[in-house]
């Protein structure tokens, strides 16, 4: 198995030397990494070209003639990558020595795994623990891990904030799936990749921290902790806020269709017509949420006939959800994971 890690900087100089450090001193050394800077104009480049110098591994390391965004810059780092498994990387974490190793381990006990993630420590920018985990940050918690043992994975990954692209691994040959990456939908590559591929694959999670997830003022996204301590922790929250933050129906049903759409033009090289089905399936529902009325006599009728298909307990959380629906004052109002 060849690993191949894909590697985003931009103006990252800072912290880059202590990831590039931490990568070359895993147990199982990649096979190859591909940087991509996005055109930085600190002195990322010459610390990416001399870590290139001086390992034994080979280092690529590519300059864009003009800046492309994170969500492009991954495409392109990911799309030049020559190995079966493709591990992200950011530039500002620091992996744990086992990191490639435990990684490789997985892949190699399922076969039929094609995305592979693990949980961070949180640390801050003098990588001191802040005292909580990255799923925290995210609610990937104990009932969202049995939904994806039990292989509803769609239902958890569709709000598009679960995996966190600094601990995605996936096998690549999954790239004509993923890429192109679209950039006017509200969620990043990471959510994508791992919607997509959870979409025609299993998808696998290691329950350990694998790295530390480093919080600074000039991250673009971060994890904040999700309790209301968290405030004590920095004043982060308005860098970090698209970690948190709540999508709406009419978002969840464009990222639905986007993927759906996908699913369908490439049908003939990866089995989806069960993802095919559960997503429209759960768009319908999304759709019917999104629109109920707001008279309370109405909604109530629309919430029964819901009911009745089925689609509360297979995309939602049953009565509950339909209990929760009948309440709102708000029909409309944005509710994650309900």
């Amino acid at each position: 198995m060849k690993i191949s890690v894909a590697m985003c900087t931009f103006n990252g100089a800072t912290y880059l030397g202590e990831q590039l450090l931490s990568i070359a001193g895993q147990q199982r050394p990649p096979d190859e990494v591909v940087i991509c800077d996005d055109n930085s104009t600190d002195a990322t480049i010459e610390i990416a070209t001399n870590f290139a110098r001086s390992i034994a591994f080979p280092v690529n390391v590519h300059i864009n003639e003009q800046n492309l965004g994170s969500t492009k810059n991954f495409e392109r780092a990911i799309s030049l990558c020559t190995g079966d498994v493709i591990v992200l990387a950011d530039q500002d974490d620091v992996w744990l020595p086992e990191k490639l190793a435990r990684i490789e381990e997985c892949f190699l006990n399922e076969p039929d795994a094609g995305l592979v993630f693990s949980d961070a420590e949180v640390v801050d920018d003098r990588l001191r623990p802040l005292g909580y985990r990255l799923w925290e940050s995210v609610g990937f918690n104990s009932a969202q891990r049995r939904l994806v043992r039990s292989g509803r994975v769609l239902d958890v990954l569709l709000p598009g904030w679960t995996v966190t692209g600094a601990t995605m691994a996936f096998r690549a040959r999954f790239k004509d799936l993923v890429l192109d990456i679209p950039t006017d939908l509200p969620l990043i590559h990471d959510g994508w990749i791992a919607l997509l591929i959870a979409s025609v694959a299993s998808v696998s999670f290691i329950e350990e921290p694998l790295i530390k997830y480093r919080q600074h003022v000039h991250q673009q996204i971060g994890a904040k902790e999700n309790t209301i301590d968290a405030q004590v922790h920095g004043g982060l929250a308005g860098a970090r806020e698209a970690m948190q933050r709540t999508n709406s129906y009419d978002d969840m049903i464009r990222i639905g269709t986007r993927a759906h759409q996908r699913l369908a033009e490439r049908r003939d090289i990866y089995e989806s017509d069960a993802a095919l089905t559960r997503l429209a399936g759960r768009i319908m529902h999304l759709s019917t949420r999104a629109r109920l009325p707001e008279q309370t006599l109405r909604r109530f009728g629309c919430v029964v006939r819901e009911l009745l298909t089925g689609r509360y307990h297979l995309y939602a959380r049953g009565f509950f959800s339909a209990a929760k629906d009948l309440m709102r004052k708000d029909a409309a109002t944005p509710i994650q994971r309900t």
